[in-house]
């Protein structure tokens, strides 16, 4: 073990249980990699390797994560640049050869790890090949059911176009908002101190395009405003938030959502008590719906989920 591949922005090392991506800083390197600078992957973290030809001369060597295995690439939800994906590895096509060896030895590792990556009975696939109850097709594998792979470290913050967002590093996120950028409504909320054990997710939309945004997912399954800009739960990026501030951000609040210890998902009661809002069939309809959304995505365990269908369907 100990072997290294150095190349282009990043050097892998292969060790006898996890790869260890180390990524260079400079002015041509990816910002996101410079905010990263090392990530150790466990074998158990990666589905599989693939080597592929590249742009200009170049050769590719892509470590595929899990479903579900690393915070960072949750929280990207498949937004990442190419260029940016920390998972891949762009080397001269000279080196094309210690590519395969380097593929060649990282898939044997996983092989020989029980239910990993190409063991015996193992298959690769796609995220619509998962079934409704969050498994492959028979034969594959089950997304990881926690994070393998280290976040960001916190604490962090960033700016955004209506507000500036930090986050302590354990349990609480903070928005304060601009007096330039924030909307009305968002003043008349006030800055937000929201705290994790409240919050069930984060959507993070990447700030390369026009409508970038982070918004905390409350665990209540109440309404939610339709547009960010006038959402407290939301940071507007516009043309702030870039993604090796923004992305990181999300993903050390994300993992720190995951890894508290589930609570059961309370009820919001509106202003003015429980009978303020008491047998209203729209309202309940739209709070189970935001309820199974965050069921499907995996954000509310089927037992959350059911019991608190069950409390709203009282209420009517």
């Amino acid at each position: 073990m100990g072997d290294v591949l150095a190349g282009i922005h990043a050097t892998w090392e292969l060790e006898s249980d996890a790869l260890v991506i180390r990524f260079d800083r400079g002015i041509r390197t990816p910002k996101l990699f410079g905010a990263l600078r090392e990530r150790r992957v466990p074998h158990e973290a990666l589905a599989s390797v693939t080597l592929t030809p590249g742009k200009r001369g170049t050769v590719v060597l892509h470590a595929v994560p899990r479903p579900g295995a690393d915070p960072l690439m949750e929280a990207a939800a498949g937004q990442l640049k190419e260029g940016s994906d920390p998972y891949r590895l762009v080397l001269p096509a000279e080196r094309e050869a210690l590519a395969e060896h380097c593929r060649d030895e990282l898939l044997a590792l996983l092989a020989s790890r029980p239910g990993a990556a190409g063991a015996v009975g193992y298959e690769a696939y796609a995220p619509g090949d998962v079934d409704a109850g969050g498994f492959a097709d028979a034969g594959g594998f089950a997304p990881a059911d926690r994070f393998l792979v280290a976040p960001p470290p916190g604490p962090q913050s960033f700016k955004a176009y209506d507000g500036k967002a930090s986050f302590d590093g354990t349990s609480e996120v903070a928005f304060r908002w601009s007096r330039t950028g924030a909307s009305s409504e968002k003043w008349k909320a006030g800055d937000q101190v929201f705290s994790v054990r409240d919050l069930c997710g984060v959507e993070w939309r990447s700030p390369d395009g026009v409508d970038g945004y982070l918004r905390l997912v409350p665990r209540d399954g109440g309404p939610r405003a339709v547009q960010p800009d006038q959402d407290p739960a939301c940071v507007v990026f516009g043309r702030y938030g870039p993604v090796h501030e923004s992305l990181t951000f999300a993903a050390a609040v994300l993992a720190a959502i995951r890894g508290k210890d589930r609570a059961a998902v309370p009820v919001a009661v509106p202003a003015g008590g429980r009978g303020a809002g008491h047998g209203d069939p729209g309202a309940v309809a739209e709070r189970i719906r935001h309820l199974g959304e965050l069921h499907q995505a995996g954000l509310v365990t089927d037992a959350e989920f059911s019991a608190k269908k069950a409390e709203l369907l009282a209420e009517l």
